[in-house]
């Protein structure tokens, strides 16, 4: 990142801070801020073991969102892994109205949810990816001392659903996690998003527009996570679980799946000033 002063920095994000409070978050995820703002020093959580996973392909937003120069065969195709992914997030986490069938969850994603931490922060998200953040969270520790990063806030599961265009957010699933808003960016979002200093600046690297270390997103895409700054808006804060919820624990008698580091590129950051025209006009 271009250096900035701190005060500069810090005024800035604050700035942003009041825009997103303004034009996103709904009432759970106000109150999830307040938890944060109100939350003590990180608590040392029980160790846990966890198999390392890759994101399931249809579950992944870049797979089967639809664009208009798509032809109608790959649009069909992608609408079906749409489906799919809604049944399986369904199945798994809870029955959202409007998306999926009833008789798939007799629960609903916010009856599913339950309370957790990160790094000392409190946060509510589907109780069956505790394990998930939890070891995301040891991973962190463990690695991540050379790039010192302390979380301020962070938003979990939602009671409604943010995206446009037919889509679904992970939120409302409670498998998705935003990392400080104010400071992690989204510039292929749409304002306020986008009105963030850092997506007005020129860089090389996608984590030029953000306070949170790579190492953090590495240790998350270990357990099943997937970052949304890798797709197309670019959401830096934003993880969500795409996993297979059922296998983020080893089995009794057995060892953790271990896996080879990802090794794949990350993106081109979207270009400066031209963020909110860079991707599908999605809400967060």
């Amino acid at each position: 990142m271009k250096p900035h002063s701190l005060s500069v920095l810090l005024a800035a994000g604050a700035a942003f801070a009041l825009g997103v409070i303004v034009s996103g978050p709904t009432r759970d995820a106000r109150a999830q801020d307040a938890d944060a703002g109100a939350a003590a020093a990180p608590a040392t959580p029980a160790a846990i073991a966890c198999n390392e996973q890759r994101p399931i392909d249809y579950l992944v937003r870049g797979n089967w969102v639809t664009k208009a120069r798509m032809t109608r065969e790959e649009i069909r195709a992608r609408r079906e892994l749409a489906a799919q992914a809604v049944r399986f997030r369904t199945e798994h986490y809870g029955y959202f109205e409007g998306f999926g069938r009833r008789e798939w969850n007799a629960h609903s994603p916010m009856q599913n949810a339950a309370g957790t931490r990160f790094m000392g922060i409190r946060v509510r998200i589907n109780a069956s990816i505790h394990p998930a953040l939890a070891c995301a969270e040891q991973a962190i520790q463990a690695e991540c001392g050379g790039t010192p990063y302390r979380a301020q806030r962070l938003s979990g599961i939602r009671d409604r659903n943010t995206y446009h265009n037919g889509e679904i957010s992970n939120h409302v699933y409670g498998i998705a996690l935003d990392i400080d808003p104010s400071i992690n960016t989204c510039c292929g979002c749409v304002p306020p998003w986008t009105d963030h200093p850092m997506c007005a600046e020129e860089v090389t690297s996608i984590f030029e527009r953000m306070q949170m270390p790579e190492c953090w997103v590495r240790q998350f895409e270990r357990f099943g996570w997937y970052w949304l700054g890798r797709d197309t808006l670019q959401d830096t804060m934003h993880f969500e679980f795409l996993g297979d919820p059922t296998q983020i624990t080893p089995a009794a008698g057995t060892a953790p799946i271990r896996l080879a580091p990802l090794d794949t590129p990350w993106p081109t950051p979207v270009p400066a000033r031209r963020a909110a025209t860079a991707a599908p006009r999605t809400r967060r």
